[in-house]
């Protein structure tokens, strides 16, 4: 990554790939280029496609299919590959951009739901050519693994999550929603670190129960058949294979190699990881923050510590390359699409440094020391710098209870020492308050407080004037 956004538009967002769902091919000018590497998944694409839309390709939850992955180098390019392995990480993410921008919530509801479970697994007893599989116990979407593009490498996939575990309402009979099968692969730089990026493609998916993917595909089957020929001939043909089209790499804030992780059986026993790397964007915690405030001069690396402090972590990806100048030029509006409401709002208030205003503000003076302060002003004795002096008192509640524990706090008393509280009404007469009364205080109102002592002990009484 490595760049800095300094002139940014909220369309500059929708363009990182986590949004892109529309066209998940790059622009039509690289569509002659030969691609180094062909990734194939052995499922039939659906029938019921239209000419120019996306394949879409129905498969079994928990069933292993194979993906191939294929040298598609032509002789002597890229050299440097030769006799070396490289890095591909799977991912089964999102394919609609409003499920996009709550992904971490929607991915630890599921994981809530089904403990211990995975959605994304590796059958190892099946695949060939794969060498050292990895997967996170956070990453639950993710798995990676090395393999040497000389030789024939075939990798099993299992997804266990269904397409209709996040739809919004569930009354039965709902369309479940599509997901994405995306692949990065990635060559070692100078470090021996497989950082430097080769190839990404990615497919459209839909699961269902078992056996509810052939299902499906009859059904498409039928309803084409029962199609007229000119109907048809809007439609793709079903292909035996899906072919992963080109599509952006996956946004990451960092690469990070060598760093441990906890070791993982995955319930469903297809592969258990020793320690050693972690999921590649494993982040270690960020330091203790210094100011929660975030500048416009904060770099993207500052912002994504600030983003972690203030427990934004799960949207740090979408603002990657994002520096303070970047994030604070966001609407509200901006920020609510990005994010949800709730955290969006929580964002934006946090950005803006907001803080939670009161909902009543009243000021409040000591009679006693009014009297003082006055009686020096007649005596003439620093006439000319007298000032009374008020304090502010904030009340979120709008209680007689809230109000009295401020005003014991401001005497430095027990609120139990306070018997009850007045308002100095017309023609002197003292009114009893309530939480009613408080409520219809303006705000920043001026008192003067008057003490009065009460019939029981070390007891009083406030009078507000």
């Amino acid at each position: 990554s490595g760049v800095l956004i300094t002139d940014f538009s909220f369309s500059d967002v929708l363009a990182l790939p986590i949004f892109k769902q529309e066209e998940s091919s790059l622009p039509p000018d690289n569509e002659n280029k030969i691609l180094p590497f062909q990734y194939v998944l052995c499922a039939a694409t659906s029938p019921a496609v239209k000419l120019h839309d996306e394949t879409l390709t129905y498969l079994n939850q928990g069933q292993s299919y194979e993906i191939r992955m294929l040298d598609n180098r032509k002789i002597g390019e890229l050299p440097e590959l030769n006799g070396k392995l490289v890095k591909s990480i799977f991912r089964v993410v999102f394919h609609d951009r409003r499920l996009q921008y709550t992904e971490h919530q929607q991915l630890e509801g599921w994981r809530w739901n089904r403990p211990g479970d995975r959605i994304l697994d590796i059958d190892i007893p099946m695949s060939v050519g794969i060498i050292d599989p990895r997967a996170n116990p956070t990453q639950l979407n993710t798995v990676e693994f090395l393999w040497d593009p000389s030789k024939r490498t075939s990798v099993f996939i299992q997804v266990h999550c269904i397409s209709t575990e996040f739809t919004m309402r569930k009354h039965g009979g709902e369309k479940g929603v599509p997901f994405r099968v995306q692949i990065d692969t990635f060559k070692e730089n100078e470090n021996g670190e497989y950082t430097e990026h080769l190839h990404s493609a990615s497919c459209q998916i839909k699961v269902f129960k078992p056996k509810g993917a052939d299902r499906k595909q009859k059904t498409d089957r039928e309803k084409m058949e029962k199609r007229t020929p000119q109907e048809k001939e809007k439609y793709q043909p079903s292909y035996e294979t899906t072919i992963l089209t080109e599509c952006s790499p996956w946004p990451e804030i960092t690469y990070v190699n060598n760093v441990s992780s906890p070791g993982f059986s995955s319930s469903h026993s297809s592969f258990s990881i020793s320690e050693g790397n972690g999921s590649p964007n494993h982040q270690p915690e960020p330091p203790a923050p210094i100011t929660d405030n975030l500048l416009p001069t904060s770099t993207p690396q500052e912002a994504q510590q600030w983003l972690h402090r203030n427990r934004f972590s799960a949207f740090s990806r979408l603002f990657t390359n994002f520096s303070g100048a970047d994030l604070l030029k966001l609407t509200r509006e901006d920020v609510i699409q990005i994010c949800g409401p709730a955290d969006g709002i929580r964002l934006f208030n946090a950005l803006k440094g907001r803080m939670v205003r009161p909902r009543l503000t009243i000021y409040v003076c000591q009679e006693s020391q009014q009297l003082r302060d006055q009686q020096k002003h007649e005596d003439g004795d620093a006439a000319n710098s007298t000032f009374f002096v008020y304090h502010a008192i904030y009340l979120e509640e709008l209680t007689a209870v809230e109000l009295t524990e401020k005003i014991a706090q401001l005497f430095s008393i027990s609120s139990q020492q306070i018997s009850q509280i007045y308002k100095q009404g017309p023609t002197g007469i003292h009114v009893l308050i309530s939480d009613e009364m408080i409520q219809n205080f303006q705000d920043e109102s001026c008192f003067v407080l008057d003490t009065m002592k009460a019939e029981t002990n070390d007891s009083y009484h406030i009078i507000l004037k």
